[in-house]
């Protein structure tokens, strides 16, 4: 089960991110299980949505506190984000990054616990929870991903979204950070945003409010729903469990993560 939730692939570039084991000068303490096995427990929660207590520990060896804490210990150090770059740098490498035709798009859902980055929802009745913020590339890989609470209008993660990618390896080119066009619904379209994607030398299609339908947008921007729909298959994700914003996100990033790999591996 190891090698199936963290097929090779992934293990080698996680390899290349995850810090070295604290040392222990004085001796004693039980042994340190291995990062492979616990990076499947931690893919094992994602995807199954099971709670940390709820691990099986003899499909993996290391117990549910022994996979949170490292799980906590590897957010502090980001190693999710540079995950995901790596397996973007792969992609791009290969040229299966296509930027011609990025979208961006937003999906609620409902937190459990009141923390960090939630509020209430205004199409929930008010209960509080989280958005998820993404930014995709044309055949639906995501490129950039951020959370905000629920009550934050989709208009106020564009930039960051777009600060947010890494600058990203191609074929041919040099390093490369910026979409060629970028489709919006029409919760985006606010004057501010469209002069500050032109300075940047981005196409904007984002829908006129009163002037165009959302369905002719949807040609293109069908591309980051199919994604969110992506993202539901971690089922961490269908509620926020997490008090800290931090753990969220690193979840939704790791979702976005394997999203990469499994292109990775055709």
């Amino acid at each position: 089960m190891v090698e199936r939730l963290v097929p090779d692939e992934l293990w080698d570039l996680f390899q290349r991110v995850v810090p070295e084991a604290p040392s222990r000068p004085q001796g004693g303490g039980r042994r340190r299980r291995g990062d492979r096995e616990v990076l499947a427990a931690i893919v094992f929660v994602a995807t199954s949505g099971c709670t940390w207590q709820q691990l099986p520990t003899a499909s993996f060896g290391p117990s549910g506190a022994t996979a949170h804490r490292r799980f906590t210990e590897w957010t502090k150090a980001r190693v999710g984000a540079e995950l995901h770059r790596l397996v973007l740098d792969e992609l791009g490498a290969r040229g299966d990054l296509d930027w011609s035709r990025c979208a961006i798009d937003s999906v609620s859902m409902r937190a459990l616990k009141k923390g960090d980055l939630t509020g209430p929802n205004p199409v929930d009745r008010g209960k509080y929870g989280s958005k998820i913020h993404l930014i995709t590339a044309r055949t639906g890989l995501p490129l950039s991903v951020g959370i905000s609470g629920a009550n934050v209008h989709d208009s106020q993660a564009l930039i960051p979204l777009v600060k947010g990618i890494p600058p990203i390896r191609s074929r041919r080119r040099p390093r490369r950070r910026r979409p060629g066009k970028l489709h919006a619904e029409k919760g985006y379209g606010y004057r501010h945003l469209r002069q500050w994607l032109a300075q940047r030398g981005i196409q904007h299609r984002i829908a006129r409010k009163g002037v165009e339908t959302s369905q002719r947008l949807g040609r293109h921007r069908w591309t980051v729903e199919r994604t969110m729909a992506w993202l539901a298959g971690c089922r961490r994700l269908h509620r926020r469990h997490e008090r800290k914003a931090e753990h969220f996100l690193a979840f939704t990033g790791l979702a976005c993560t394997l999203i990469c790999c499994r292109r990775l591996a055709k």
